[in-house]
């Protein structure tokens, strides 16, 4: 294997060299150089990295360089992976070709989506053929038509309108109601021609959606030899791989819901007025006329239908005020789960296995040529979503038998009529991450502006499972920002705060959010971990910086793509925001120069996932607070600091307003953690006058 050239390689990131000189803005950065030096490294040593590189270190290029050359010289692929659509679309639009130009080479990349993003052909020309009955949906599918006859890549997002929910899942991809190569379509299908272009590739940017449905179906018996989502590899970079676990969740869990359940159920059969419509319908007009089975399928839909409507009315009811119901062992009452709950799982459970059976008797018994048709390929596709689902209840009736996962129920809602859903999630994902990720490839370098607390990545290693890979030595190292904190940030926290848990904790949130937001004169992003004190603090602050001519924007008003271009594009604006909004909000300049953090982001008790993981910890001795609360706090803590200062020009405020930073003992960890800054820790009153001098 030709090795990279080291010095060649570094050289091009420095002042002169083939990339800086294309760079409109350079800054010699040691920290890049560093963190760039380290992944050569791991390519030629086949090693794994875990690095920390702080905003403006240049993390991009430093990975883009290695990656690019060796994919080159070694004629290997290596994919590319990133939380947020904006990264992925930065790396395949700006970054890779500004690079591959410097490099003077002929780099082939490629980006790709989610396969529900992309035009399936042959389900769009079958949902023409046989429209819906719904003249909105019939003009969508008209609209969606015209389109497709232009479109070079069939992905949604070139629509020029969004489609509903309804009609786009009617005509997208999804890879178990593909035909392959059985398909009619096949030379016009987007997947295929995007695979296509993967597989002659260098360089594949995917979003950790798309990776971990890769991974998961390899490591669930797929295999690593062969393309499955993507083509085969043993190089990957991670980008943002703090999110790494979270991404890696939902494809290691299964759920379902009433709403799923009756999606699948009026794909076989639907009915309005005297038109019936859907797969069973089909499936009903390839038999012999004697052989009329619809009756008897219908009756067997309407039964799934009818017990699963009993089961969520008696789920949701179980959720209560909380919204959630997790299944313990040492929580649960079993004699009264087997009175209340666990019948309608089974009831449901044998509804569904009937409604399968039946149908499965009947595709078994035609001929070659009536199972090969699209229509019964996708009606069997249905029956093994549905058993899934059958096995899923199982699973809850026998809950004490899944220790090593955590079974729970949330009830959602979103319009007037609330639902459930159940989840069944594995208990510690590091071992199967470590299967799936770090054991298999040769080089994974994970990167992101927090990995590490204090210095010490031990917290990540241990939930990403990358040190427990035998095979794989795993290098580390923190790159600090170049950005000159020690002058433009100021970190206040007012030691006259209540405590988050004391009474008047609240009334001082919303007294105080307001009076910061208006010494600014707006450009704050107000963070919290709780909807219910944001609004309280959003009414109050809207009556007061209303008149000052200052913009007030709340998270859950608007879609949160056009709610942060509003925060944006106005200087004097203020939002209030939750979860989300930790984390990918990039607002440079004097769109932004207060970041307020109301409370110190701890997980919430009603976390079922985390809840169980924590009763985990302290069965076999150890502290729960310390090994998971604690640094998971920390690592979200830098992402919400992480949001003020983008740009090497930007200039502003970080306002703790959580007094167990200066309180508690482990305040001390969450200040160790942050770049050295200006402070102001004292009273509310003297923190308004610092913030006004420092900013004006």
């Amino acid at each position: 294997m030709p090795l990279l050239d080291h010095e060649k390689i570094i050289a091009s990131l420095q002042e002169g060299g083939a990339v800086a000189s294309r760079l409109n803005s350079y800054e010699p950065r040691q920290a890049q150089l560093d963190l760039l030096e380290l992944i050569i490294r791991a390519f030629n040593k086949d090693v794994h990295v875990m690095a920390e590189a702080g905003t403006g270190v240049g993390k991009s290029f430093a990975y883009l360089l290695p990656a690019m050359h060796f994919a080159l010289e070694n004629k290997e692929k290596v994919v590319i992976s990133t939380a947020t659509i904006t990264l992925q679309q930065q790396l395949y639009e700006k970054d890779i070709p500004l690079v591959a130009s410097a490099i003077g080479a002929d780099v082939k990349s490629v980006l790709m989506k989610g396969r529900g993003n992309y035009l399936c052909v042959r389900r769009l020309d079958e949902a023409i053929r046989e429209p819906p009955l719904d003249d909105f949906d019939f003009d969508e599918l008209k609209h969606i038509t015209e389109w497709s006859k232009n479109t070079k890549t069939g992905t949604r997002s070139e629509l020029s309108f969004m489609p509903s929910d309804i009609t786009w899942s009617s005509v997208c991809s999804e890879s178990d109601l593909c035909l392959g190569n059985h398909c009619p379509w096949r030379e016009s299908c987007f997947v295929f021609k995007l695979r296509r272009e993967a597989n002659n590739a260098h360089i594949i940017v995917v979003n950790h959606h798309l990776l971990f449905a890769d991974l998961a179906a390899r490591f669930q018996g797929a295999g690593y030899e062969n393309a499955v989502v993507l083509p085969p590899f043993n190089r990957l970079v991670i980008d943002e791989a703090h999110t790494m676990e979270n991404s890696a969740t939902s494809f290691f869990s299964a759920e379902f819901g009433r709403t799923g359940i009756f999606r699948q159920l009026s794909k076989l059969y639907y009915k309005r007025r005297a038109n019936q419509r859907g797969l069973l319908v089909k499936l009903n007009a390839m038999l012999p006329s004697k052989e009329d089975v619809l009756d008897g399928l219908t009756a067997a839909v309407k039964k799934v239908r009818a017990s699963s409507e009993e089961l969520d009315e008696c789920a949701v009811q179980l959720c209560g005020i909380e919204g959630i119901f997790r299944l313990s062992s040492s929580k649960s009452d079993e004699s009264f789960l087997k009175k209340s709950l666990f019948p309608y799982f089974i009831s449901l459970r044998k509804c569904i296995l009937a409604l399968t059976s039946l149908i499965r008797q009947i595709t078994e018994n035609l001929d070659d040529e009536r199972s090969a048709d699209p229509v019964v390929w996708e009606i069997k596709t249905i029956v093994r979503r549905l058993e899934s689902i059958a096995e899923i209840c199982e699973a809850f009736c026998n809950y004490h038998k899944y220790e090593d996962e955590v079974l729970w129920i949330e009830r959602l809602q979103i319009s007037k009529e609330p639902w459930a859903v159940f989840t069944r999630t594995p208990l510690d994902l590091a071992a199967k991450l470590k299967d799936s990720v770090f054991s298999p490839n040769k080089t994974v370098v994970c990167v992101s502006a927090t990995l590490a607390i204090n210095g010490n990545f031990s917290y990540w290693a241990g939930r990403s499972g990358i040190t427990f890979s035998e095979n794989n030595t795993v290098l580390s190292g923190c790159f600090p920002s170049p950005f000159p904190y020690t002058n433009a940030v100021l970190l206040a926290s007012p030691e006259d705060a209540p405590l988050p848990d004391e009474p008047e904790y609240q009334d001082f949130i919303n007294k105080t959010t307001a009076s910061l937001a208006a010494t600014a004169g707006g450009s704050a992003l107000v963070l919290f971990t709780s909807y219910q004190s944001l609004s309280s603090a959003y009414k109050t602050a809207k009556d007061e910086l209303t008149p000052l001519g200052i913009r007030c924007l709340k998270q859950g008003d608007d879609d949160r793509s056009r709610l942060l271009q509003d925060f944006i594009s106005d200087e004097r604006s203020c939002l209030f925001a939750t979860d989300s909004f930790w984390e990918g909000v990039d607002a440079p300049g004097d769109t932004l120069r207060l970041v307020v953090i109301c409370r110190l982001p701890f997980r919430t008790p009603g976390d079922p996932v985390f809840e169980a993981r924590c009763e985990t910890v302290e069965k076999r001795g150890g502290n729960s607070f310390m090994e998971l609360s604690l640094p998971h706090a920390v690592m979200k803590f830098k992402q919400g600091f992480g949001r003020l200062i983008r740009r090497s020009s930007d200039r502003g405020v970080v306002a703790v307003l959580d007094s167990r930073l200066l309180k508690k003992k482990y305040g001390q960890l969450f200040l160790q953690s942050l770049p050295e800054t200006r402070t102001s820790f004292t009273d509310i009153d003297s923190i308004l006058k610092d913030i006004e001098q420092f900013l004006f």
